[in-house]
């Protein structure tokens, strides 16, 4: 199956159709999100948070974003997907943003890289560009900051600060940005900076005006109760479900009911031995039910233990 191109995303701008936009870090996700029609995937360093359970995603390493993004990229057969670059991996210097945007392409096989900021990364961005790797960039609250920024708080809310973020977004399409995330800031304010570039908005607490939205799955799904960022939606409650079955297997299996017969090779043939017919010979001529795996004609391997 093909993979869509970056440019479709601007094409999609253009006709006035909206990009929605999904994080995913495993294969199952990534397969699910996908066959519900999601375009572009994100393989957020959020994971740091939702999956690796770190207060922010400073620790996220590179080893973290190319092993989860392998995995997204092994579910996802078309969608677009894009892997952050984490905290220190293009700071330093242009040299070793190269390196390290490159390695994450070439061993995930992911479309793009994502980083943090305007102006100051816009050169790094171009080199990026210019080397043949796609850059989606990130303006407004950006999460790697978050100690400078003295938190999680809307962005861009004094005039000085809206012109700095317009001309940090117009830097970034020029080094060449495919498109350009705006997180937590006024709505007015993306709608300003999506109506001044060319290049596709992704808003994610920045209002109904960018060209597209993104999520954070687990926020999505409602894997965390206790939990929900202002700009997130609940779309399900799954904590609640999952914690339900969690409960059943508990039960069933301290009750003996897990696992029956059905879920059993060879359980029938065991219990007629053990009511008195482990006297009579057995016959070489087992059934499927209870051959050995492996042999020739034998049932599916069953899944293995974790």
């Amino acid at each position: 199956m093909v993979r869509l191109a970056i440019g479709e995303l601007k094409a999609m701008k253009e006709r006035g159709e909206k990009i929605p936009m999904l994080t995913a870090y495993d294969y199952p996700t990534a397969k699910l999100v996908e066959a519900a029609g999601v375009p572009i995937i994100l393989v957020g360093d959020s994971l740091g948070m939702v999956v690796l359970g770190y207060d922010s995603t400073l620790p996220v390493t590179i080893e973290d974003m190319i092993r989860h993004g392998q995995a997204v990229v092994r579910g996802a057969e078309r969608a677009i997907v894009v892997v952050d670059m984490p905290f220190l991996s293009y700071q330093v210097s242009i040299e070793e943003a190269l390196r390290n945007a490159g390695r994450i392409l070439k061993e995930t096989g992911a479309t793009a890289v994502k980083l943090e900021g305007g102006q100051s990364v816009a050169p790094t961005v171009q080199r990026l560009v210019e080397a043949g790797m796609p850059v989606m960039g990130h303006l407004g609250l950006t999460p790697q900051s978050v100690n400078q920024l003295g938190g999680y708080r809307v962005q861009a809310k004094t005039p000085a600060a809206v012109v700095k973020l317009i001309n940090a977004a117009a830097a970034l399409e020029r080094a060449g940005a495919f498109a350009i995330v705006l997180e937590t800031v006024p709505a007015n304010v993306a709608r300003l900076v999506t109506e001044k570039v060319g290049v596709p908005t992704i808003g994610i607490g920045a209002g109904p005006y960018c060209d597209g939205q993104v999520q954070v799955l687990h926020d999505f799904l409602g894997l965390f109760p206790d939990f929900l960022p202002r700009h997130a939606r609940r779309f399900a409650e799954l904590a609640g479900p999952v914690t339900d079955a969690v409960q059943r297997y508990i039960a069933e299996v301290q009750a003996g009911e897990f696992p029956s017969a059905q879920e059993s090779f060879g359980l029938e043939k065991a219990r007629r031995m053990a009511a008195g017919s482990a006297g009579a010979p057995v016959s070489d001529g087992t059934t499927e039910e209870a051959r050995p795996f492996g042999g020739a004609g034998t049932l599916e391997s069953p899944r293995p233990a974790p």
